[in-house]
């Protein structure tokens, strides 16, 4: 009887990880190169970029750092090109690098909704389409974006947010139809709510926390390396048939 492979190893792969400065993407970031990975760490921190490139290195891996903003595509197209060019490939895409701005929607500011739209969900389209360039010319290659359970369902006074994250949704799907032909697959998390910088002034209110982690089955917030593990999972050969799906890891709070 033939033994299904279900191996997360990323060995030789190179992999782009935006937003990897702090939080999920260096969550991301450090649990690929656990598994084998060279990364192209990106951020608009220059101070985060070098640490996390220091802890790779550490590991024995290789890691470069780009300060990059993802809603410029010359800085985009920046990012792919000096990843190509010193750690050979683009193998990986980690659409990580997200903000959050709250309020009624009737009172949003449009300078703000274009901010977070943006970053959010151009800044995936244009990391998608120079990274999926690369991965076209060779015929293989796999792209995770960070959605959100609030692309799904409504949650107070974050309209724009979800709205991109809802994006975010569709983005992986229309990529995963688009691309599959190159034989590069797309596919999202949705995370709920995770204690990282991001979330840093909610989880600062005792009575918020109580009261969200209480809808959770699982019975508590999650931590970067919670996406982390799915995120390599998705990236890796073991997800090899696995494309057009966002997967939610929320502690059963949508359940």
């Amino acid at each position: 009887m033939d033994i299904p492979d279900v191996s997360l190893s990323l060995e030789g792969k190179v992999a782009i990880v935006t937003g990897a400065g702090r939080g999920i993407g260096r969550a991301v970031a450090l649990a690929m190169a656990s598994k084998g990975a060279n990364i192209a760490i990106a951020d608009v921190i220059a101070p985060d970029i070098e640490k996390v490139v220091g802890e790779i290195n550490q590991m024995g891996r290789r890691a470069i750092g780009v300060a990059t903003d993802i809603t410029n595509r010359e800085q985009v197209e920046n990012l792919v090109n000096r990843t190509v060019k010193e750690l050979g490939t683009v193998d990986i895409l980690v659409n990580n690098a997200g903000i959050l701005r709250v309020g009624p929607l009737l009172e949003l500011k449009e300078e703000t909704w274009d901010k977070v739209m943006d970053t959010n969900l151009k800044g995936y389209f244009l990391c998608s389409q120079a990274a999926g360039r690369v991965m076209a010319d060779k015929k293989k290659g796999s792209i995770v974006s960070l959605a959100s359970i609030a692309g799904f369902k409504f949650i107070g006074n974050s309209a724009v947010y979800a709205i991109s994250k809802a994006g975010v949704i569709m983005l992986t799907r229309t990529l995963a139809v688009e691309l599959a032909r190159y034989n590069i697959r797309a596919n999202a998390i949705a995370p709920g709510i995770v204690q990282t910088h991001l979330m840093r002034s909610v989880f600062e209110n005792p009575e918020w926390v109580k009261n969200r982690v209480s809808r959770i089955p699982l019975g508590r917030a999650a931590q970067p390396e919670d996406m982390a593990k799915v995120v390599v999972f998705l990236a890796s050969d073991a997800a090899g048939y696995i494309t057009g799906q966002t997967i939610v890891v929320d502690g059963g709070e949508l359940a």
